[in-house]
């Protein structure tokens, strides 16, 4: 079969129509150097059965982590996603559609962003929240951009935690590259939460914002409640984030522990690892702030008639109005992974968040401290933490990873170029997928591979 959208005839007709005798024509402007004068060298066409065949050999040379025993994390977890997520998410009224500039033909759509910013909002314990961003990375990045607008002027100094996550921190210094400022990073102290001290010596009248994550990216849950009394006292703003939003059915949401912004991932909630994506960023901030919220906000109305409606509100993108004016370059939403995201939470309720995360938290901490037993293992950090957990090992990280994969297990991540004074350090995660039967396999194996 050839995939061929238009017939001989057809496509002479739309040459003659733009004045051209051929195809060809049309690329007259490229060098004849640089054109290709002859076809792909591509192998001979499959049938359908055989073109199956090969697709389904080369997927299962993939490593996933249903096929390994998996302890990733390091801003991809593995969560259950009950099959109803799918099953409403793959619904046409929802697959097929995109933004919903006319309200009048996307209620549907509409009520769902709707009832997603009301279970974000209330989990990260603050009063609006917006549509959602591409990512955690890049709604942090728009965060920190909107601190900026918010405070003086002549505040350019932003702090960025060196505990957050490296990809995060490389995303902020990418958007804010070309932006008149100047990022500064905050160390940690031994017990892997933000040096508190560190951060007050940098703390002038120049500062604008201060970022931080909990849990961080050693999974280490802060203390955030102090670092916004510092930063408040200072007239600097505190930007909370997080990678893992299954944290949030336990821990105490950013927006009551004083932060003003709040951005991270959610994939974590009813969205497939997918080999990386899509992810979905969650955005959030106080309502004296939502001038400056960029991405797209849903708000509630009635109709000529008094009937309940949504639409779209308060549109701060240059597609709406002058560029110059527009707070975020966000040229879409990810309407389709928030709608899982929402679909999940609904399922699941405020209990069965907490359970989930309970379940998180209780595995990975039976993990830690069974393979804390093992022999040239050590604790790399004491402050608490979530879901995942930092080791010092005795040998190096690449080569105790190496032999582990050849037993069938992902056993972690090197996170030794993330920040000074991490070699041999061991990014360690246990969700509620992984069974007490798969975590003392993987005790069992670090014995043999150390």
């Amino acid at each position: 079969m050839r995939y061929l959208p238009q017939t001989a005839e057809e496509i002479q007709k739309m040459c003659e129509a733009v004045g051209v005798r051929r195809p060809e024509d049309l690329f007259e402007v490229i060098p004849e150097a640089l054109r290709l004068k002859e076809g792909l060298k591509l192998p001979p066409p499959l049938s359908e059965v055989d073109l199956l065949r090969q697709l389904k050999a080369l997927g299962r040379e993939n490593e996933t982590a249903d096929s390994r025993l998996s302890f990733l994390g390091g801003g991809a977890y593995h969560h259950y996603i009950p099959v109803a997520v799918s099953a409403i998410t793959s619904r046409g009224e929802f697959m097929t559609s995109y933004t919903p500039y006319q309200p009048e033909i996307s209620q549907g759509t509409l009520q769902a962003i709707f009832e997603f910013q009301t279970m974000v909002a209330s989990l990260l314990g603050m009063d609006v929240a917006n549509a959602g961003n591409y990512d955690g990375a890049s709604a942090l990045a728009e965060a920190a951009l909107m601190a900026l607008r918010l405070t003086d002027p002549r505040r350019r100094k932003v702090l960025l935690a060196q505990s957050i996550h490296p990809d995060y921190r490389q995303v902020v210094k990418t958007y804010l590259g070309n932006v008149d400022c100047e990022i500064v990073e905050v160390p940690f102290r031994a017990d892997g939460r933000v040096d508190e001290a560190a951060l007050k010596n940098l703390l002038n009248e120049e500062v604008a914002l201060c970022c931080v994550q909990s849990p961080n990216a050693f999974g280490v849950v802060e203390d955030l409640a102090p670092l916004a009394a510092e930063l408040h006292g200072n007239g600097a703003l505190l930007v909370g984030c997080f990678s893992e939003a299954i944290s949030l059915g336990l821990l105490q949401p950013m927006g009551r522990a004083g932060a003003d912004i709040v951005a991270g991932e959610g994939a974590s909630f009813g969205n497939f690892l997918n080999f990386g994506g899509p992810y979905l960023g969650l955005f959030a901030a106080k309502r004296e702030f939502v001038r400056q919220l960029p991405g797209r906000l849903v708000g509630e109305t009635v109709d000529a008639e008094g009937k309940r409606g949504f639409v779209l509100v308060l549109s701060t993108r240059e597609q709406h109005i002058r560029r110059e004016k527009a707070t975020s370059n966000i040229c879409t939403n990810q309407a389709l992974c928030a709608l899982a995201a929402a679909v999940y939470l609904s399922l699941l309720g405020p209990q069965g968040l907490k359970k989930v995360a309970r379940m998180n938290y209780s595995h990975a901490h039976y993990l830690r401290e069974a393979l804390l037993k093992v022999p040239g293992v050590e604790r790399a950090f004491s402050a608490p933490h979530f879901n995942e957990f930092v080791l010092k090992l005795n040998t190096p990280v690449a080569a105790v990873l190496r032999r582990l994969r050849e037993r069938g297990i992902l056993g972690g991540i090197d996170i030794q170029s993330w920040a000074p004074g991490l070699d041999r350090s061991l990014l360690v995660c246990a969700t509620e997928m992984n069974s007490k039967a798969q975590m003392d396999e993987y005790i069992r194996a670090m014995r043999e591979v150390l």
